[in-house]
């Protein structure tokens, strides 16, 4: 292990050496400069974003090759298997090993803190070991996570770990917060809780510099290619001037295929000055066939315009006249439609005008049925309003007789009253001279007051209607529940207080007015002398079914 930690000499790196930010734009441009690459990704924004495991990937390499970098930390992948979901905890347990156990940390505890992963990381800083913790042990139980390289270990209980692959690195940082206990020993040098977390290593920034740089080239050859792919063909190349190509060039010129590709020979062997004194005649010659090969495709283009201004001339004319026939037969055809319909409205007229005769003749007959029969009804109601005009006129004088009766019955009964009143303070006053007990004079109260009742009773018979509702029927039958059950009678404000228990809407008044409309059930009787007289309401109906 020694020579492994001699070849590691320069794994860990201290923080003063090697302090570029990886989100620092102007560092980052600097350190790509220095490397003979393109900068990218120099806005601002942050190279490395947090979803993705491993943070040495650089995203923007998908824009300068195209194809998405692999990473090896991706989900499905094969390599790790797929993360839990971000709202279930996870859920550490315990691992057993061969020479130590680890402990998982308490889960309510928050989740240890991580440095930030420098790019290409894959060397981690494993602190708290246990004292009596050897590299057998140390390599016994971070070689779970991956094929490791090399470990270097301190004399104070921490060491650096470098993994093969970045991916490994995150599986080493899951064990941070483990308590690492060896064997079943409860010695304090025995057991430690793990601390694991990123460490800087030049090998690592090196080799993810090296990987970024064979990107780089590769992204340069791919954008070379696809520039080569994408550039027009260059013209094929034009021979220098000879006598045997002039002449070869002169057949050409006459020839109407080759036309094109001769004059372009032509201009470029004037553009290159090969015109003098020896070459000017078959330049001339030249010239002169051009030009008259130019002058007759001239002549043929007008005759071609002259022609095809023929052309549209006749179509323009065939057209017209296509048209033309079209439309007349159009016109005809809806002339013809016109005239069909026209004759078919008229037939229509006819025989609408016939079936409005036929129905104000059957109208006229019906009218004049239905006219009978409306005076006939009319007249039969005629004569049963009348039958109920006098029916009513008789009941008016029936009803006129009745309130003069009742009016002079009021007048009688006023008139005894009076007698009655006077007789019973005479009665009184001779009680009082005499020195008569009160008896005598509740006596007296009583028979003036079985007078009136008798005196109303009368009246009421003769005047008294019927029921005027189910309303006034259930107040009765109430009423008379009630006055049964006190048999010694109830004044009317008793009996108005028990009929607000039932309903809060009705009135002492209205009480005693369906009370004075019954005598033959209730009866109304005076008890008592001067302050103390008050009268009281009695259910008498069962006393004349007695007496009959």
């Amino acid at each position: 292990m020694a020579a492994a930690a001699d070849g590691l000499g320069s794994i860990a790196i201290d923080t003063t050496q090697l302090n570029m930010s990886v989100t620092d734009p102007t560092a980052w441009a600097t350190a790509m400069n220095n490397l003979g690459m393109v900068p990218v990704g120099l806005a601002g924004q942050q190279l490395v974003t947090d979803s993705i495991c491993v943070p040495g990937f650089d995203p923007s390499l998908s824009m300068m090759t195209g194809i998405t970098p692999i990473n090896p930390m991706i989900p499905g992948m094969g390599l790790v298997p797929p993360p839990p979901p971000t709202d279930v905890p996870v859920v550490k347990e315990i691992i057993h090993c061969k020479s130590c156990t680890l402990f998982p940390p308490n889960p309510n505890l928050p989740p240890p803190s991580t440095r930030e992963r420098p790019p290409g990381c894959k060397t981690v800083f494993v602190g708290g070991l246990p004292e009596n913790a050897t590299e057998e042990i140390i390599q016994e139980v971070f070689e779970q996570c991956g094929d490791i390289t090399a470990i270097r270990k301190s004399k104070k209980n921490f060491c650096h770990i470098r993994f093969a692959e970045e991916f490994m690195v995150d599986k080493a940082i899951y064990l941070s917060g483990y308590r690492m206990r060896l064997g079943s020993s409860t010695d304090k040098k025995d057991s430690g809780r793990l601390h694991v977390d990123f460490a800087q290593a030049r090998d690592d920034f090196y080799e993810w510099e090296c990987k970024q740089r064979m990107l780089a080239r590769e992204e340069r050859h791919r954008r070379k290619m696809e520039e080569d792919r994408l550039r027009p063909p260059s013209p094929p190349a034009i021979m220098h001037y000879s006598e045997h190509e002039a002449a070869l060039l002169a057949e050409k010129l006459k020839d109407d295929s080759k036309f094109s590709e001769a004059i372009t020979v032509l201009l470029t062997w004037i553009e290159r000055g090969e015109v003098n004194r020896r070459s000017a005649n078959q330049f001339y010659s030249m010239v002169q066939s051009a030009n008259s090969h130019v002058r007759r495709l001239m002549n043929e283009k007008a005759a071609h315009e002259q022609e095809m201004e023929q052309a549209k001339e006749s179509f323009k004319n065939a057209l017209t006249g296509i048209l033309t026939q079209s439309l007349a037969a159009q016109a005809y055809a809806l002339k013809e439609e016109n005239d069909s319909l026209r004759w078919q409205l008229d037939a229509y007229r006819n025989e609408v005008e016939l079936l409005k005769q036929e129905k104000g003749q059957l109208f006229r007959t019906e009218e004049s049925l239905t006219k009978d029969q409306q005076l006939q009804f009319l007249q039969q109601t005629m004569q049963g309003m009348q039958q109920q005009l006098l029916s009513i006129q008789e009941e008016l004088n029936n009803k006129k007789s009745e309130l003069e009766q009742a009016k002079e019955e009021q007048t009688h009964t006023q008139a005894m009253l009076k007698v009655l009143q006077e007789q019973l303070k005479s009665a009184k006053e001779l009680a009082e001279i005499n020195g008569h007990d009160e008896s005598q004079a509740n006596e007296i109260n009583v028979l003036t007051v079985a007078l009136v009742n008798q005196d109303r009773e009368k009246n009421s018979e003769k005047r008294s209607p019927g029921l005027k509702s189910e309303k006034e029927a259930l107040l009765i039958g109430i009423i008379s529940t009630f006055l049964h059950v006190h048999p010694f009678g109830a004044n009317i404000e008793y009996l108005w207080s028990y009929m607000q228990q039932l309903d809060s809407r009705i009135s002492a008044n209205e009480i005693e007015m369906l009370l004075m409309r019954l005598p033959r059930m209730f009866k109304q009787e005076f008890t008592g002398v001067g302050a103390t007289l008050e009268k009281r309401w009695k259910f008498c109906a069962f006393e004349g079914i007695k007496t009959i």
